[in-house]
């Protein structure tokens, strides 16, 4: 066991060219010294800095309090809010040479990215409760790959191509960084070094729970979370890697089942009815004030979270899929549920098209198809109308939560701290069979 913390290494930006603002004095490995702005360019298979070509270059600070600024980060790449800005962080900075691109990276203890990580996937403001779960969860799911000997899923984006030529399976593991161990966007967890202000309160949750970790039969949990499950959280190989963990299964997020429904949302029925109506959950809730606890500025653009509707004419839908799959259905004809997941989410769709028909999972890959960014969840069904001549000319997309659904709820796990609950009843809630184990 581990009884020192870990240093990690957070790819932040890739660009061809860099600025970047040192506040302080900052130290090369060849002794030299630089503060202010600066800029880092590729040049033929290189770090170009200061007139020289390197492989890579490291900015060590030679003061705790100093920090340096990178311009033009890209946050909420290939979502509905991405957007540049520029961002301040602690530790050190580390440039390389990538894909012919330079990559900033950050080297950060891991309390401190935590700091981070918590003010920047919620508000900062956020109940103790809520705080203390997120570090808790932050902290299993940045240390579970890096646990030796790494019995867990490599890192990879997934894509089978099934025997047919009509059946596309995919899905997007945590992103394989080879020169980094996370990164600093959604597809890992939002980093945003000390740009979003952090407050007592989350320096207290930090060290309140330092080295403390989800633990599950010796090994740390790959504690997954999203905004909202929309009432029952959903099982970890529906949607990824077909392995099964006891911890991140089915869980009703609420303390009884709701009356009035058959909870086996693997059933077409089951599953419709209970999208189509609004359960009792932690996470069904509209309280201006939690939804702000989960919900940063960009975040709050987005204002259904629980049930949502999504409409598009047969123009605006065939043109969406074309463009988002890289095949021509022509006009769709139907969406057809193939397969449902514990949650309801759609594990397999079938898409009917007037040119061809395709069978697409998993979640997140439906999801890409059928919006612009990422549809909220693939929990929806789906109403066709307006039909001429066997073309349906409009489509009405009724849905439930919002994101993959597995593991936390933030917004159930919000409501529960509103609700008095403490941080380890909360964690346990949705991780079930875990225990919590402190590892420094």
């Amino acid at each position: 066991m581990n009884q020192k913390e870990p240093i990690i290494h957070v790819g932040i930006l890739s660009a061809t060219e860099i600025e970047f603002i040192l506040n302080g004095t900052f130290t090369t490995s060849n002794g030299k010294t630089y503060s202010r702005k600066q800029k880092a360019e590729y040049r033929d298979g290189k770090v170009l800095f200061d007139g020289e070509s390197v492989a890579e270059i490291i900015f060590e600070s030679t003061d705790a309090d100093s920090s340096f600024d990178l311009i033009d980060v890209v946050i909420g790449i290939n979502f509905h809010w991405e957007r540049k800005e520029n961002q301040r962080f602690k530790g050190a900075l580390k440039i390389i040479v990538e894909d012919e691109k330079i990559t900033a990276i950050n080297r950060i203890g891991v309390e401190d990215y935590l700091s981070s990580v918590i003010s920047s996937e919620m508000n900062a403001t956020a109940s103790d409760e809520l705080l203390k779960a997120h570090a808790v969860i932050s902290r299993s799911w940045l240390l579970c790959p890096l646990q030796e000997p790494r019995t867990k899923n490599q890192d990879k984006t997934t894509d089978y191509k099934l025997p047919t030529t009509n059946y596309i399976l995919k899905w997007y593991e945590r992103d394989a960084h080879t020169h980094f161990d996370v990164c600093a966007d959604d597809h890992c967890q939002r980093y945003q070094g000390i740009t979003r202000a952090s407050t007592v309160a989350v320096e207290k949750a930090i060290e309140a729970t330092r080295g403390e970790v989800l633990w599950y039969e010796g090994e740390i949990c790959d504690a997954r979370y999203s905004k909202s499950c929309g009432g029952i959280s959903e099982t970890f190989e529906n949607c990824w890697a077909p392995e099964h963990y006891p911890y991140l299964t089915k869980v009703i997020d609420n303390p009884t089942e709701p009356e009035g429904f058959e909870l086996d949302l693997t059933v077409e029925a089951n599953a419709e009815k209970w999208i189509r109506q609004s359960p009792e959950a932690f996470c069904n809730t509209t309280d201006k004030k939690v939804l702000e606890q989960v919900l940063n500025n960009y975040d709050q653009e987005t204002t259904d979270f629980y049930r949502w509707k999504v409409e598009n004419t047969q123009a605006e839908i065939s043109e969406l899929v074309k463009r988002r799959s890289g095949f021509d259905f022509g006009e769709i004809i139907d969406l057809i549920p193939v397969k449902r997941g514990e949650s309801g989410r759609l594990i397999e769709m079938k898409i009917v098209g007037t040119k061809q028909t395709i069978i697409v999972g998993k979640e997140l890959e439906i999801r890409k198809w059928l919006s612009n960014s990422h549809l909220y969840s693939s929990a929806f069904v789906v109403d066709k109308s307006d039909i001429v001549d066997g073309i349906p000319q409009h489509f009405t997309l009724t849905g439930a939560g919002w994101g993959h659904g597995v593991g936390l709820c933030q917004i159930g796990a919000a409501v529960m701290g509103e609700k008095g609950y403490p941080y380890n009843e909360i964690l346990l809630h949705y991780f079930r069979g875990a225990e919590l184990k402190k590892m420094y």
